[in-house]
């Protein structure tokens, strides 16, 4: 743990209490910081008294003038003001045991930090969490709480997590929701072992457990499985079984609870050939992250856009690389785009060499295949490529390339399209 000091934001309630580089944070209110959880809950309150520890050891307390929910403004060595916590599963399904060489460092880390999944929406097993931590959760009220449940069943979730403490953890969630702790899960489905009777078992326990959302997401397999579980992909015939599954049991929850509660990603109805649900369906997309909605929204919005667009000038044609799951889709708008404003262009889906070709989805596509697919062709005078396929915030793919080694090597300039109908509709206007 380090609470040192190393920066503190200019003109902030810090600074003018007088706060100094170097210091270490003891506590706030009189409560003891041992993380970046306790300077957010207990930093929250108008006005703390602050103790500090000054670099010989000495201590001394100010008041820090703030209102309600203002940032005292300090900065220390890591956000956490700790080190992330390693996840201590051996999961059956874990895509970091099936991460192909030459990827970026970061992908190989395993995380499982409760911390984590309050703070950036990260999810987490519990299996790691001591008593003192699951009651501190409590007391501090932390919400939400995003959790990798898959199954309810003790002996089964240990199976799967390859943890004892999987089954054991089951209690550290019937304590966040008597507490009122909200939760989000999330299952990824298994053939053979999570589906059928035992996804029907976890779906009614989570419900009574007070999970305030659910996403059910067919299992990912890489070609790097050598010396793994054997697993087998969800298929067209299973795909609809548990859309047909968890959508009855959604509409109970809908009834008793006014909210369906569980909900089938977009890859369950693609794998099904099934029609995407309407907006109503995704209540606020409240799954969003975990790929429920995903296109319908994008759908959506582009679907807005075009009805606000009166003409536009004359743009050079353009190319969208995409995963094979979503072209059909992409494709479709492209179609609308080219009919109603004249703008030309094409969807060219990209084959996962470097995962293998189960794999379909755009965002774990890689700089080496994009290259390696459209070197050559004519993709007119841009590439559009989704933001998914990047490092949160940066231009790197998983392959440590990055977009300006896409651009040099196919002569082309390359735009990043966010997760937004809008943005995709200016993309392909040439706005961005």
């Amino acid at each position: 743990m380090s609470t040192v000091i190393i920066s503190i934001d200019r003109r902030s309630p810090a600074e003018r209490a007088g706060v100094r580089v170097g210091e270490k944070l003891i506590s706030i209110g009189g409560h003891a910081v041992e993380d970046v959880l306790d300077y957010r809950f207990f930093g929250y309150d108008p006005d703390p008294e602050v103790e500090l520890e000054e670099p010989d050891g000495s201590r001394r307390t100010v008041r820090v003038k703030k209102t309600e929910a203002e940032e005292l403004g300090l900065n220390f060595e890591t956000y956490l003001m700790d080190e992330p916590r390693p996840c201590s599963n051996h999961c059956l399904f874990c895509f970091v045991d099936q991460m192909a060489p030459g990827c970026r460092d970061t992908l190989y880390f395993k995380d499982d930090d409760a911390r984590l999944s309050f703070l950036m929406g990260n999810y987490i097993t519990l299996t790691n969490l001591s008593p003192r931590e699951i009651q501190r959760i409590i007391d501090l009220r932390i919400s939400p709480i995003n959790v990798s449940v898959h199954a309810t069943d003790p002996k089964l979730r240990s199976i799967l997590l390859g943890n004892k403490a999987g089954g054991e953890s089951l209690e550290a969630m019937r304590r966040f929701g008597q507490a009122g702790i909200v939760m989000n899960g999330q299952i990824v489905l298994c053939p053979g072992y999570n589906d059928g009777e035992q996804l029907q078992k976890t779906m009614e326990d989570m419900a009574s457990w007070g999970f305030a959302s659910c996403s059910v997401v067919p299992v990912g397999l890489t070609k790097y499985r050598e010396g793994l579980s054997k697993l087998r992909p969800v298929d067209k015939a299973l795909a609809g079984q548990v859309i047909d599954q968890v959508n009855a049991f959604g509409e109970k929850c809908l009834e008793r609870f006014g909210t369906r509660m569980f909900f089938c990603s977009d890859e369950l109805y693609i794998r099904a050939e099934r029609e995407l649900p309407e907006e109503d369906y995704y209540e606020d997309y409240v799954q969003i992250e975990n790929g429920v909605g995903m296109l319908r929204s994008l759908i959506s919005e582009f679907e807005a856009g075009l009805r606000l667009e009166d003409g536009t000038e004359k743009v050079s044609p353009y190319t969208i690389a995409t995963g094979v799951s979503a072209r059909p889709f992409l494709q479709e708008l492209a179609d609308k785009a080219e009919k109603d404003l004249g703008v030309s262009g094409q969807v060219i889906a990209i084959r996962n060499d470097f995962f293998g070709h189960t794999i379909d989805v755009a965002g774990l596509i890689t700089g080496q295949d994009l290259i390696a697919q459209l070197k050559g062709k004519e993709l007119g005078g841009r590439l559009l490529i989704p933001v998914n396929m990047l490092r949160h915030g940066g231009d790197v793919f998983l392959d440590d390339l990055h977009v300006s080694d896409v651009e040099r090597e196919l002569s082309v300039p390359v735009t990043v399209v966010e997760q937004d109908g809008f943005d995709l509709l200016d993309a392909m206007l040439g706005r961005k």
